[in-house]
């Protein structure tokens, strides 16, 4: 007699009310195993997998891109058919000697059918099947169209006057439409629901990063080689952010209603790239942190991210965000409040510039940075010298270690 098991999608997290089946990743009909992942989720904050809660054939009631409300059956599983056990991998034989019929050179590859009746002369076509070029991509400028060598030498040095060159991207009129994720029309309506609703300005500023790149360059071996982790940028801006925050605590409040909500920790929230778009896990008690805890926090979250890990817990409850996005290239940019947060911190690539050092013009490696705002809570005077005080513990790294004062002035308890 069959024993059949309903499965209810389970909640992913508080206030969570519906998901979005994003992808079935077994079929109807398949016998499944228990804790094997079934399909993927998407809620209003991460993408996560659901799994099987027993092993038998599974038959779904729910179909890719449907909402579904949290408690809703979503398949049932007979658990009367079994999976069945993999057989154990045959023993590798030793390999036989090669026929001595067997040439040992491997044959050069033919040209490709669609070849045989291109118009091009001997020589071309040598060239063309030597260098695994169809005939189709070359543009011949003998007569009647027929293929030249020095069409073809054109061509591999990479000239333009080809068919293939100057047909662009080959991109057609055609037009197509994709249903946005229940992730994505999220962040759509939190991004314009900051814009309204708070009144953020941005403030900038550029950093000297002589200092951290030549302690990185001078330390990053026997960094990695003690603590398991590369030294990075991003663990240099962590603890920088820190100790500001402590100096200016209203960048790590947020309103509530009529009240101010402020924080005596520091949970930062990352930003990070993963398949399904940019995803913010947050490191809780940063201010707690070392460097080599930073970075090594920061990878475990990068890989939960890209392997679609992450839950809910690890995606809430920031206090400051910090986004990089010198790392595709941006130089310059207006980063969007991540709320309930009052603030975010965007990093930018860097890029030798010449600079005034002591009256003297030098090359120096400088890295834009942003500081986005929401001006309810905090004055242009806290922005701008709270952006300033993390410059100052990049450009002097020992700063950090004295609560991002001067080592001088509090050796001398100024």
């Amino acid at each position: 007699m069959a024993d059949i098991i309903e499965m209810k999608m389970p909640s992913p997290g508080e206030s969570i009310t519906e998901v979005e089946v994003a992808q079935l990743l077994v079929q109807n009909g398949d016998v499944v195993e228990l804790d094997q992942p079934i399909a993927e989720i998407d809620s209003d904050k991460a993408t996560l997998e659901l799994n099987a809660e027993a092993a038998g054939k599974i038959e779904f009631l729910v179909g890719e891109g449907d909402t579904v409300e949290i408690g809703q059956v979503v398949c049932k599983i007979d658990t009367s058919v079994k999976p069945e056990k993999k057989p154990d991998a045959p023993k590798a034989e030793a390999p036989k000697e090669e026929s001595k019929a067997v040439k040992s050179e491997t044959p050069k590859a033919q040209p490709a059918a669609a070849d045989v009746d291109v118009k091009a002369t001997p020589v071309a076509k040598a060239i063309m099947s030597d260098n695994g070029v169809s005939g189709a991509k070359i543009k011949g400028s003998g007569e009647g169209g027929k293929i030249l060598k020095s069409d073809v030498e054109l061509y591999l040095a990479g000239g333009f006057n080809t068919a293939n060159e100057l047909s662009g991207w080959g991109g057609n009129r055609d037009e197509r439409r994709e249903k946005m994720s229940s992730l994505r029309r999220k962040i759509a309506e939190r991004l314009v629901s900051v814009k309204n609703e708070t009144a953020m300005l941005t403030t900038f500023n550029e950093v000297d990063m002589s200092y951290v790149m030549d302690l990185r360059k001078k330390y990053k071996d026997a960094f990695r080689e003690k603590h398991g982790v590369n030294l990075g940028f991003m663990s240099f801006f962590t603890k920088a952010v820190t100790e500001a925050l402590h100096h200016y605590p209203a960048v790590n409040g947020y309103i509530d209603g009529q009240e101010v909500v402020f924080h005596d920790y520091a949970d930062i929230g990352i930003a990070v790239s993963s398949p399904k778009g940019l995803m913010v896990p947050v490191l809780r008690n940063a201010e707690q942190m070392s460097l080599a805890e930073i970075e090594g926090g920061i990878k475990e979250l990068a890989i939960k991210a890209r392997d679609g890990k992450l839950s809910i817990d690890e995606m809430t409850g920031g206090t400051f965000t910090i986004t990089n996005g010198g790392v595709f290239g941006s130089m310059l940019s207006t980063p969007i409040i991540n709320p309930p947060q009052s603030a975010i911190l965007g990093m930018h690539n860097i890029v030798e510039r010449p600079v005034a050092v002591n009256g003297e013009v030098k090359i120096r490696p400088i890295m834009y940075v942003a500081l986005s705002y929401d001006h309810r809570i905090i004055d242009g005077k806290e922005s701008v010298s709270f952006l300033y005080k993390v410059k100052e513990m990049i450009e002097n790294p020992a700063w950090m270690l004295f609560g991002g004062k001067e080592p001088e002035k509090v050796l001398l308890g100024l």
